[in-house]
């Protein structure tokens, strides 16, 4: 059930965006007079689910979803119809338009892309504002999850101060930070104290057995207990909070996980909080530092509501929500630029990381959350306008490149020159979807 929302939240987030890029193309080619033969969502090699005509364009449906397209009139495009480019322009055709207007016709499905973006976080930001919990909140510091963290420098209780010298305002923020910086300063024990970064951390990450690395300390809350352990023989329940242990007071886990390992195979102390009583058991500890039980990792939320924390959170009027929305989205974007631009650089095993369908799909939560969905639409809106802005044949920005330099020279590239771009483009981005999509299957194993 899980596979099936995830999956149709993709599906749906695709198409609206897919759709919507297409018509950005399509719109324009109809104002400058230009006949669009198809528009498709999903690609129809051999056959489409649904089609239909209507006037000169054919609407339809294909089978297989990587996309869409629309195909116009007198253009070298993914359909390399080259008997059609062998006969004379015809007065409609994409080629017999002035260099202008089929720059506008190109830009359009890209310029919809980011417009989109900035529309939808917007809107999320107007209807549901913006809730998050400060970096400044954290007082006590960070948990090192992961043992990751600590083989980067980090300790439990570091407050993370700056990236690059940059203050980090979010605790959102901190993990991208810390992937895509080289410094980064904490306080520690009341000094700070600079941690380098080397090079693969972002391999490291990719290799961890999970991707929970730093998160807000926690309270020793049990969520479960393994049956006939040491925790279970003592009588923990679900929910319990440990608040001590051997007459020492615990406020977070990490506390109580450092007291457990400092008495191996010996009997403590603990005292529980359950339904606002406290209650002294005693339990053994395994000659792992561990009784038996794994601890809740609560949601921000409910840290807020147990007191540990409290979320900043901003309510937006319409009119505010509109720059607030463009702000978030040129965040996101940069922040996935910088990301791109470390899969161009091998060292960093950022390449690794590179997804395809199962990644994007994984993104999305099991249970249906319209604030989720739309967040992640936009920043997949965003994701496409870049990858059709870059210069690649066969993508928006290929087309692009070719009208600039025929502005600049004053006259088309050779048919030749873009029919082999196009067919090197598509072997390209083949080869990417291929090899994004083979990371996917690989993860499973």
């Amino acid at each position: 059930m899980d596979f099936i929302i995830k999956a149709s939240q993709l599906l749906m987030s695709l198409s609206i965006l897919v759709i919507l890029h297409e018509l950005g193309h399509f719109i324009p080619a109809k104002l400058f007079k230009t006949r669009v033969e198809k528009f498709y969502l999903f690609f129809d090699p051999w056959f489409s689910v649904v089609k239909k005509k209507f006037g000169e364009t054919e609407y339809g449906i294909g089978w297989l979803p990587l996309g869409g397209y629309v195909k116009i009139s007198g253009m070298i495009d993914e359909s390399m119809d080259k008997e059609q480019m062998k006969k004379p322009a015809k007065p409609w055709e994409f080629r017999s338009k002035p260099s202008w207007q089929r720059l506008i016709i190109m830009l359009g499905g890209v310029t919809v892309n980011l417009l989109l973006g900035i529309f939808i976080y917007s809107m999320t930001l107007y209807f549901y504002g913006d809730k998050y919990l400060s970096n400044n909140n954290l007082t006590d510091g960070i948990w090192c999850v992961s043992e990751m963290a600590n083989d980067l420098g980090f300790k439990n209780g570091d407050k993370i101060i700056t990236a690059n010298g940059e203050k980090i305002e979010r605790f959102s923020d901190v993990l991208e930070k810390i992937l895509l910086s080289k410094t980064i300063t904490v306080e520690r024990n009341g000094s700070t104290r600079s941690i380098e970064l080397p090079v693969d951390v972002i391999d490291r990450f990719l290799n961890n057995e999970t991707q929970l690395v730093f998160y807000p300390r926690i309270p020793a809350v049990v969520s479960l207990i393994e049956k006939n352990s040491n925790a279970d023989v003592a009588g923990l329940q679900e929910k319990d909070i440990i608040v001590g242990i051997n007459n020492i007071d615990i406020k977070y886990f990490d506390q109580f996980k450092l007291e457990l390992e400092k008495n191996k195979n010996k009997t403590v102390e603990l005292i529980i909080q359950r339904n606002n009583e406290k209650i002294l058991v005693s339990a053994k500890v395994n000659n792992e530092g561990k009784i038996g039980f794994r601890p809740a990792i609560l949601s921000l939320d409910q840290l807020e509501e147990l007191g540990y924390y409290t979320l900043n959170s901003h309510e937006y009027t319409f009119l505010a929500s509109i720059p607030a929305g463009y702000n978030k989205a040129i965040k996101k974007l940069n922040s996935y630029i910088n990301q791109f631009m470390l899969i161009l650089n091998p060292s960093s095993g950022a390449y690794k990381g590179l997804g395809g369908f199962g990644s994007i799909g994984s993104m999305f939560p099991s249970v249906w959350n319209w604030e989720i969905f739309w967040n992640l639409t936009a920043f997949l809106s965003l994701i496409l306008a870049f990858m059709n802005i870059l210069p690649i044949p066969a993508l928006d920005g290929g087309h692009i490149l070719f009208l600039i330099y025929e502005m600049i020279v004053g006259r088309p590239a050779p048919e030749k020159v873009m029919e082999y771009a196009q067919t090197i483009g598509v072997v390209l981005l083949l080869s990417l979807l291929i090899f994004a999509n083979g990371n996917d299957i690989l993860r499973l194993f």
